[in-house]
């Protein structure tokens, strides 16, 4: 009997220490393999570990990028764009769909500040945002196709922006930019990544389809740059409406705001200051426009925009610019 006691307890030894270590890898029945998805601990922003494969895309269709929260320029504007999609999805998000956030700064990501991050874009539920440590973070960047090695200097937080977006369960992987047209990818997501396709009744045949529109350089720039933040009336998005925009600021203050505002606010730019903390702290992102791009955004505002119900600055605003 004791015999028999001690073969079971050898038998069950192998079990016991694989337990014990962590889990790098999808299991072994998965379709990828088993090394595949680096199965890595990583923790929410409401501070819950979870594991990469088995808790955030196993059987899931999936959106999942990565930023870091002091990023000046892309990340700001990659969040606000993927806003867009979350909103197109409504509740599905969560539901049918996930999103994923991951910081490529781990040290300075914590929970709570990832956390106030997404509070200050609005974030709705379905969609996490997630630190862990930083090799695993680069090994899982790696296994995405996510990771350039030719990043000016990855350890400061550089990187180049992508998304990819999935089903698991059917091995379909697409990357795609985050700035792409909010419906497109909520179409991506909402149906086509999805297992059970519904025929769209409202489908019209290809040589019927209506004939896209031209866009101006402008309009160009304003719907794939500005538009997830700003609106083109007097209603506030994550940043103010664009109402009046062109007859309010001075031409020459709106020309380097659109090109340099990460310079104009750590020179403490009266006006951007006072627009920084009354949009909940959010940055305006500097967008890598070039004179041209700077030129052809503000003639489509001028055009565009509905004329504001008080185009002056006000009082407040011209004693702080002087």
């Amino acid at each position: 009997m004791k015999a028999m006691n001690m073969m079971v307890i050898i038998a069950l030894l192998p079990c016991i220490v694989l337990a014990s270590g962590p889990s790098r890898a999808a299991p072994a029945g998965s379709r990828w393999g088993a090394d595949y998805f680096p199965n890595i601990p990583l923790v929410t922003q409401d501070g819950e570990t979870v594991r990469f494969y088995d808790d955030l895309i196993k059987n899931k269709v999936v959106a999942i990028n990565f930023i870091y929260t002091h990023c000046a320029d892309s990340c700001p504007a990659e969040t606000a764009s993927m806003r867009q999609v979350q909103r197109a999805l409504g509740d599905r998000v969560g539901r049918d769909v996930f999103f994923y956030s991951i910081s490529i700064d781990p040290e300075r990501d914590t929970p709570a500040v990832l956390k106030e991050y997404a509070g200050r874009f609005k974030v709705g539920p379905g969609w996490t945002f997630l630190t862990g440590n930083r090799e695993d973070i680069t090994l899982l960047r790696k296994k995405l196709g996510l990771y350039s090695k030719d990043e000016p200097d990855a350890k400061a937080g550089d990187h180049h922006i992508s998304l990819i977006v999935g089903n698991e369960a059917t091995g379909q992987w697409i990357k795609r930019s985050p700035f792409d047209e909010p419906r497109v990818l909520a179409r991506l997501l909402g149906e086509s990544l999805q297992r059970a396709h519904t025929v769209n009744s409202k489908a019209i045949r290809y040589d019927k389809a209506p004939r896209l529109p031209g866009f101006s350089k402008g309009e160009d720039l304003y719907r794939s740059r500005c538009d997830a933040c700003h609106s083109l009336d007097a209603e506030d998005g994550l940043g103010p409406g664009l109402s009046g925009v062109t007859e309010k600021r001075d031409r020459v203050w709106l020309a380097r705001w659109l090109k340099e505002p990460d310079q104009m606010l750590a020179e403490k730019d009266p006006v951007a200051m006072q627009l920084f903390v009354k949009y909940n702290r959010l940055p305006m992102p500097n967008l890598k426009l070039s004179d041209a791009d700077v030129d052809a955004l503000i003639a489509y505002m001028a055009d565009s925009a509905e004329p504001a119900d008080n185009a002056i600055a006000t009082a407040e605003e011209m004693s702080a610019a002087h």
